[in-house]
């Protein structure tokens, strides 16, 4: 079988998207736009991906890491200047070269294997994926002879009517025969704009009297390519639709899909169900028989089994099985949520572990403090962990019974089954088994079992 390798093109200036951002790097549903195409590259198993990069190199380098191989565009001079800065690591390692572009993301490994296998069959020097339709989304047009072989590809800015009347459009993905590429990749004519473009390739072709193939893509979805903000937005749309729809598939139900946003890299187990106007992101995972939202985020967390989150935020938070969270509660970055525990509305947890079975019922905080099982916390209970030069830690044992507006001047702790009146300001730690209560809070006894 044929060997095949893969360039992608990515070395634009983006000018289009008006961001700092390189337009590859934007995120779509959570990842950004290079990792799909580079994904669907690697389905295809070529023996190399080489990544042409240049304006923002660097940042592309940073976000992609170790994977393909970088070349670099130095000058912009065009698509078929591009792939030229490709030889030195593709010559001599496939048969055949597949030619992508970076801001692509939609692209289908299947439609890719179709291309190849089109191109193979018929021995052709160059095959292009077209489509039809009456968007031509600016693409160029595919002009053919009476006989219905190709002829040349004419770029719209410079079609004339009859040319722009022409609804077959080529997509820029094409597979090259690797010996006949890049002899003649060097001998492309310049554009009016001083530029080289891969287009030409097909002419060139023609004049020699080497087969030129075509297949159409059945989707025109997938070679929508984004160049602004509003093809993003298209882009999102549709991988949104596509992710909503593999996890119904799937045993998630979603009681108000369009109004339901999941990144690419949140996995929910079965039998979950998410309530309209919910936010899912990054790292997530979230088990099975949850109820999630309404009106809820949640971002690079774990969730476990049977857990009930209402109108809440859980960012960057471990939740064990059965947790019922909210309405109105945060978890920020580094809380982690035992077991069976109960955390209500208006809550906030920062940097803590709560143990198994807590009860935290409403308007409270948990900032750097250590909770364990089977503990009550009051209403109006405040952490006082920072204390204007450092953040201090704040122990509570487990079976411990922390009284409404109880104010936790850490460092402190407070001992197993101990307890703290209403209002308490407590400074200093509390024994295992004592009552403390006042302002400051004194120990006057032993708790009442």
């Amino acid at each position: 079988m044929p060997s095949l390798a893969v360039a992608i093109l990515a070395a634009g200036k983006s000018t289009r998207m008006k961001s700092k951002t390189v337009k590859v790097l934007h995120p779509l549903a959570g990842v950004p736009i290079i990792h799909y195409v580079l994904s669907t590259a690697a389905n295809i198993q070529p023996t190399r991906i080489v990544l042409v990069i240049g304006h923002g190199g660097q940042q592309i380098k940073d976000a992609i890491g170790p994977g393909p191989i970088y070349v670099e565009q130095g000058e912009l001079l065009g698509t078929g200047h591009a792939l030229l800065q490709a030889r030195p690591a593709l010559e001599g390692q496939a048969d055949t070269i597949l030619c992508l572009y970076g801001d692509m993301p939609l692209l289908r490994s299947e439609t890719l294997r179709r291309l190849i296998a089109a191109h193979q069959a018929a021995r052709a020097v160059v095959t292009l994926l077209t489509v039809s339709g009456d968007d031509s989304m600016g693409f160029g047009r595919i002009v053919r002879d009476a006989g219905g072989h190709v002829q040349a590809i004419v770029e719209e800015k410079v079609a004339s009517p009859a040319e722009l009347a022409i609804k077959e459009y080529n997509c820029g993905v094409y597979c090259f025969q690797s010996d006949w590429l890049w002899p003649r990749l060097t001998h492309l004519p310049v554009s009016p704009a001083g530029e080289f473009y891969l287009t030409d390739m097909v002419a060139v072709a023609v004049c020699e009297g080497k087969p030129v193939q075509t297949l159409p893509c059945d989707d025109v979805t997938e070679v929508l390519g984004i160049n602004n903000r509003v093809q993003l937005a298209q882009a999102e749309a549709i991988v949104r639709d596509g992710i909503r729809r593999n996890l119904m598939l799937n045993g998630v139900t979603m009681i108000d899909p369009a109004t339901t946003y999941i990144d690419a890299t949140v996995t929910i187990a079965a039998d979950t169900v998410i309530y309209p106007n919910t936010l899912i992101e990054g790292a997530t995972r979230i088990g099975a028989d949850c109820q999630i939202g309404p009106n809820s985020q949640i971002r690079d967390s774990t969730i476990g089994d049977h857990c009930r989150i209402w109108a809440s935020v859980v960012e960057e938070a471990v939740v064990r099985d059965h947790v019922s969270i909210g309405p109105f509660s945060h978890l920020r970055p580094g809380a982690q949520i035992g077991e069976g525990t109960h955390i209500g509305n208006f809550a906030e947890i920062k940097n803590s572990t709560l143990g198994r079975h807590v009860h935290m019922g409403h308007v409270s905080y948990m900032g750097d403090a250590t909770v364990g099982d089977d503990v009550n916390i009051g209403a109006g209970t405040i952490t006082c962990n920072f204390d204007g030069i450092q953040k201090n830690p704040t122990t509570i044992e487990d079976g411990a019974f922390v009284g409404s507006d109880t104010m936790l001047v850490a460092p402190v702790k407070v001992g197993k089954r101990a307890r703290t009146g209403a209002g308490s300001v407590v400074t200093h730690d509390v024994p295992a088994d004592s009552l403390a209560y006042g302002v400051p809070a004194k120990v006057v006894k032993k708790a009442e079992t």
